[in-house]
């Protein structure tokens, strides 16, 4: 079974295509500024070949027809036909409450991510034009929806709940949710993989640091507790957003200022995390580099980053009662090796200890904690678009199967 992957965002819309006979990429790439000016789409084909496609793609629909339209040309394609496509899923960020797990995608599902808009207003409408434009594009292909916050259902109302009055929940649902689900679902089954460990015996805290970041307490194969709330700002430092805040803070910055509700968002979300610390960067290399060079902001950023990371593990450790293994994932936390071994140092009573040689590594699977360690550290590079195939192949499955009873 070929399966196509979409992860629709604003303005852009990432695809991988899979064969699912090996679980191999046949086909990824992304387009990029959708409804912009200087709007392009960027293939990279199984030999790791990069083409660039300039053109104008002004909605979704364009934007998704245009792959579409590459991945089955004569040159550039991997397709015979787009009949070849069997099914297709889709990262959906927010399925609130409604969904503790991946779903084949109907009308009353797309409902439901209509009525879920309120909670991720920047991604589930970009979601879900992904799937209208599929639906009118490919309209016998089954479609499955894979959830970001999907995973954190498993949470017990102690860990999701806020302190507010209980009508507010009840009336707008507001608790913690939790972001980068996929992700941590992925990376903590992998590395119980890795070390040879049934992943439903092991207390897990997996740390997914890139410029969203976040952290999730796994109590064999369930999250019980993660960093993000309501919104993906709550919790660590990150590129632009701000990880936990007081609110009091916020509204005396309100009142000084004399800003309103989409002013202070836009700060909070987009102004806030290292690039307001350091006044130089969201981006963590730029951010190394200036520390080296003597920054004394970049090096307060670093020291507030890794400070915010180990207090969350230690937490989590708590809330677990222990911990066996610690994962880093994302784009940060694959490729830092510095503030791998800055987050880790002094965590030697936890039995957290890292092997400094083990760590001088990128983005590659490594066991990264000496011999003598109690707990595993583990670099796990992420595949978000590889659980979406499998989910989706295994749903599609299951439907022809039902189907055929």
């Amino acid at each position: 079974m070929k399966v196509l992957v979409l992860n629709c965002g604003s303005s852009s819309i990432k695809f991988e295509l899979f064969n699912m006979t090996n679980e191999s990429v046949l086909s990824k790439g992304i387009v990029e500024k959708v409804g912009m000016k200087g709007s392009f789409l960027k293939l990279t084909k199984k030999s790791g070949e990069n083409v660039k496609f300039i053109g104008d793609v002004l909605d979704h629909k364009i934007g998704v027809e245009y792959i579409l339209g590459v991945l089955n040309s004569e040159k550039h394609g991997v397709l015979k036909s787009l009949d070849d496509i069997e099914a297709i899923g889709h990262r959906v960020v927010h399925g609130g409450e409604d969904f503790s797990g991946s779903v084949f995608i109907n009308d009353e599902v797309v409902q439901v991510l209509e009525n879920n808009i309120e909670l991720a207003p920047l991604h589930n409408p970009a979601n879900l034009k992904g799937i209208y434009a599929l639906q009118s594009l490919l309209p016998g292909v089954p479609q499955v929806a894979v959830f970001d916050t999907a995973f954190h259902q498993t949470m017990e109302a102690k860990a999701y709940m806020y302190g507010i009055p209980f009508a507010l929940y009840t009336k707008y649902k507001i608790r913690r949710y939790g972001f980068h689900g996929t992700s941590h679902r992925y990376v903590s089954k992998r590395a119980c993989e890795i070390i040879k460990s049934n992943y439903g015996d092991n207390k897990i805290i997996s740390c997914h640091l890139g410029n969203g970041a976040s952290i999730a307490a796994i109590n064999n194969g369930k999250s019980v507790d993660t960093s993000m709330g309501f919104t993906p700002v709550e919790g660590l430092i990150m590129g632009t957003r701000t990880g936990d805040l007081d609110i009091g803070a916020l509204t005396y910055i309100m009142k000084k200022e004399e800003i309103g509700i989409d002013t202070s968002s836009t700060l909070i979300n987009k102004f806030s995390g290292m690039l307001g610390i350091t006044g130089i960067s969201s981006d963590m290399r730029e951010i190394e580099e200036k520390a080296k060079e003597g920054n004394e902001r970049a090096v307060l950023g670093l020291d507030m980053y890794a400070y915010r990371v180990k207090k969350y593990i230690g937490s989590y450790a708590a809330a677990l009662g222990g911990v066996d293994i610690l994962i880093f994932t994302g784009g940060i936390g694959e490729n830092a090796e510095e503030l791998r071994e800055d987050i880790c140092k002094d965590m030697g009573f936890m039995g957290i200890e890292i092997d400094k040689e083990k760590n001088k590594v990128r983005a590659k699977e490594q066991i990264i904690s000496t011999e003598n360690s109690k707990v595993k550290v583990i670099i796990v590079p992420t595949d978000e678009e590889l659980v979406i195939a499998q989910d989706t192949y295994e749903i599609i499955n299951q439907l022809i199967e039902s189907q055929n009873v």
